[in-house]
């Protein structure tokens, strides 16, 4: 059997089980038309006298973003359909209770669900093979709502692995598909830097723009910080947690930047580097190993600097 045909079994059969069971909307692609409307106020806003100081849109930079989100929604296709057969597999054969589709599970879930993406969102800093698809989200050195939909091409079929526990307990695949899809839409809108700091509250208990910001920040104070997917109670738990500074403007992109539009190569550039790290030249089989696991700027030879470095020598630097 070819690629081709058992993708097409693997879709048809996540098809069937959706049928039998409870099924909700594909809400991302329902908020397609949204997406395009609010880059459009956007940018608008971004012309205004009021808001000189925002940096808005590079064409180049926001096809490239928008076609790396076309093509996360077509590969999704397939991915998705892979993990709905994970998803099922373990709820029909290993599930430990039957979890009703009611008010609270949802609640119980949108729990869950959140703190599966911040530990999948950490790892994904702090892991090379995982940081390897989710770089693409950190390419641009621009931050708006185009920004948002630039999204891996890789990622989607290995990441579920994080929400492998929600079947497991007894949520129903599909709830766990919605709520992912939540929050991912949640996290569309604070993409953006017209909008400054919300209610002491609000900055509190969620994710927003101010928080986010430093998340894709390439300054050493924040590197690998704010990983929350809605709520950002989670960085405050576990010590990930770094407020914007009015002192320390976001500086948008990684460490080094890959200067390019290119989407294929958005895609799997690092990839290539990752590899080209781990199996070129003369190293132990375990350190090939690590190239894969380690954090990104991890060297076998020790010359390598990682997030905790350059924040400590910064930290260090700005002491006085």
């Amino acid at each position: 059997m070819n690629f081709k045909n058992s993708n097409s079994i693997c879709i048809l059969e996540a098809n069937r089980r959706l049928m039998q069971d409870p099924e909700f909307p594909n809400i991302i692609l329902y908020t397609i038309p949204v997406f395009i409307l609010t880059m459009l106020i956007e940018l608008f806003l971004t012309t205004r006298e009021q808001l000189r100081h925002v940096k808005g849109y590079d064409t180049k930079d926001a096809f490239s973003s928008i076609a790396m989100g076309l093509g996360n929604v077509i590969i999704g296709f397939a991915s998705k359909a892979i993990i709905l057969l994970a998803f099922f597999w373990i709820y029909d054969n290993f599930k430990f209770f039957e979890i009703p589709v009611a008010w609270w599970s949802f609640t119980l879930l949108f729990f869950a669900d959140d703190l599966s993406y911040y530990w999948f969102h950490r790892v994904s800093h702090e892991c090379r093979f995982f940081w390897a698809s989710h770089v693409v989200h950190h390419s641009s050195q621009h931050y708006n709502l185009s920004t948002a939909l630039r999204q891996t091409w890789s990622g989607s079929f290995f990441s579920f692995v994080f929400w492998l526990w929600l079947p497991l307990v007894g949520f129903h695949p599909a709830m766990i598909m919605l709520q992912m899809s939540v929050s991912l839409l949640y996290q569309y809108w604070i993409h953006t830097e017209t909008i400054n700091k919300l209610p002491k509250w609000f900055e509190a208990t969620f994710n927003t723009p101010s928080h986010h910001r430093v998340h894709h920040g390439s300054n050493p104070l924040y590197l690998d910080r704010n990983h929350a997917g809605i709520l950002i109670i989670w960085d405050r738990m576990f010590g990930t947690f770094q407020p914007e500074l009015e002192n320390e403007k976001v500086v948008y992109g990684l460490v080094k930047n890959i200067n390019t539009y290119n989407p294929i190569k958005i895609a799997f550039i690092e990839w290539v580097y990752m590899l080209k790290d781990a199996f070129s030249g003369k190293k132990s089989i375990k350190n090939r190993l690590l190239y894969l696991i380690k954090p990104p700027g991890w060297k076998h030879d020790g010359t390598g600097k990682m997030s905790d470095d350059l924040r400590e020598e910064w930290l260090q630097e700005n002491s006085n």
